[in-house]
């Protein structure tokens, strides 16, 4: 991690702090209990309800027979491209062998992820055409900024993952920019990544990659891509997503099944109705994986945003939005599968309140909530649109401090510190005891966005705003990036099949 240089007593006492900074661990492991707003009785109507859409409505699977021809054959009953399944179908095939936990690994095994249980992966933002920075405004994304993005995902201590198309590099054909952003994942960071959905031999270009990575019967014993598959809701999925899914199944990686859903268009406007139906398309994609390959892992996601009733733009960190989080978390562990949700989700346009207060509720919430995946937690602004620069290392210090709350209270001798009371007793402080000589590096989280500094100090040290001490920040962080080793035998395998692969075919930019 870059590290801030800056003169007097404040920096090196930073310094010093960061120095003593405990080994990034590979992920986050609750130590606290997940806080459900329903109650079985509830919980169980919705799975209901889900059922009943299954049932009596159906799902519309678009230009894909055979998967059609796979659900029928399971027992499910179709009319042209409408499917519809018995109660209960789905989530027997899914809890018959979907896993509920599992391990997706990184090329180096220190980064492997723990995917489900108490455990949370925080994931970089994902699929935005544009860029946002201080210096340079709104404009779209090149594959530049996307390297910049995978090697401060790399740098920061409070993100576990790679993510995937952390912005678009719409400077490359549609058709091809695939490679280079798998590539980029490879060649950047040593962390695990996730893979391209955009087309299935995209998916298997993906698959085709990795297995140069890490051998071809690891790739198929053992998961080291997780990819994201949309539903089209309302109640639909088309053949590119089902399509890259089945690729996915097929070689034992892992699919990240998602409704998108803005409440008010792509569904009712109320919470139970949101969850019910996502619950119900989660269900049809996660089940065809396990009628593909049994035990393929899979993670149930939502993404759920509000809509303004004025405007009809979605809107982020609302009060609604974190409720549907919440049920869809329970749903999730009532299932026994991975859930994925939240994230710094805000539509601002720029790094300002808006986007912090809009974030921090939803990264909050999806932390209490018990999500064990959560992508988009860092660089997200204007509804997704736009990946920012200095809006990433303001939702990393969040992350940072989402992995002090997870760990809970400590409840041991030294956190009960009854000694530090006798000593220093009634009436005195304890800025010298023992207790806080010993503790002081470690008692509180040292956020290195905030400034909380005398107003004198702060107009010393240039009167910077949040956003310009995040700019310094990532700046410094790309100045200092050191790249992972990475095999020089592996990495030119790697180029030349993207060489191949790109010469063989014309470049387009229709997706």
């Amino acid at each position: 991690m870059a590290r801030r240089t800056r003169g007097g007593g404040r920096a090196g006492r930073q310094a010093a702090a960061e120095a003593d900074t405990p080994t990034r661990a590979p992920y986050i492991k609750r130590k606290i209990p997940v806080y459900s707003v329903l109650g079985d009785t509830d919980l169980a109507q919705l799975e209901q309800n889900a059922d009943t859409i299954l049932e009596e409505i159906g799902i519309d699977i678009k230009e894909d027979q055979e998967s059609i021809d796979l659900f029928v054959a399971a027992g499910a009953s179709a009319d042209g491209e409408r499917v519809r399944f018995p109660r209960g179908m789905c989530r027997e095939i899914i809890q018959k062998s979907a896993p509920a936990i599992f391990t997706q690994h990184a090329r180096n095994p220190e980064n492997n992820v723990v995917i489900g249980g108490d455990n949370l992966v925080l994931v970089p933002a994902y699929g935005s055409p544009f860029v946002y920075s201080r210096e340079g405004g709104r404009r779209y994304a090149t594959i530049e900024d996307f390297r910049n993005f995978v090697k401060l995902a790399y740098a920061s201590p409070h993100l576990h993952h790679s993510g995937g198309t952390v912005c678009e590099p719409v400077d490359l054909p549609v058709n091809k920019r695939h490679f280079d952003m798998v590539y980029s994942h490879i060649k950047y960071s040593d962390r695990a990544f996730m893979g391209s959905v955009t087309a299935p031999e995209r998916a298997l270009d993906t698959v085709d990659m990795a297995k140069i990575v890490f051998g071809d019967d690891f790739v198929e014993e053992n998961c080291v891509l997780v990819s994201l598959i949309n539903a089209n809701s309302p109640m639909t999925f088309d053949s590119v997503m089902l399509g890259a899914l089945k690729t996915y199944a097929r070689h034992n990686q892992a699919v990240m099944v998602s409704p998108f859903i803005v409440a008010g268009a792509m569904s009712p406007v109320t919470a139970a109705a949101v969850a019910a139906q996502s619950l119900a398309e989660g269900m049809v994609g996660m089940a065809l994986a396990q009628l593909i390959r049994p035990g393929a892992p899979v993670i149930y996601g939502n993404f759920v945003s509000s809509m303004s009733m004025q405007s009809g733009a979605p809107t982020f960190g609302t009060p609604e939005a974190s409720l549907i989080i919440n049920i869809g978390a329970a749903l999730a562990r009532r299932l026994g599968v991975p859930f994925r949700s939240a994230g710094g989700f805000n539509s601002s346009k720029l790094p300002d309140a808006q986007a912090a207060y809009e974030a921090a509720n939803t990264l909050q919430h999806g932390l209490l909530a018990g999500v064990n995946f959560m992508l988009h937690t860092a660089g997200w602004l204007e509804g997704g649109l736009a990946m920012g620069y200095e809006k990433f290392v303001m939702d990393t210090d969040q992350a940072g401090m989402l992995a002090i709350y997870a760990q809970g209270v400590d409840m041991s001798e030294n956190g009960q510190a009854l000694t530090a009371m006798a000593e220093v007793g009634p009436g005195k402080h304890f800025l010298g005891c023992e207790h806080t000589q010993k503790n002081f590096k470690s008692a509180f989280f040292p956020s290195n966005i905030a400034d909380n500094n005398s107003y004198e100090q702060w107009i010393e040290d240039g009167s910077l705003d949040a956003e310009a001490r995040a700019e310094k920040i990532y700046k410094e962080m790309l100045a200092s990036y050191t790249p992972p080793e990475l095999d020089p035998g592996i990495d030119a395998r790697l180029i030349k099949f993207m060489d191949d692969k790109k010469a063989s075919f014309a470049d387009s930019n229709i997706s």
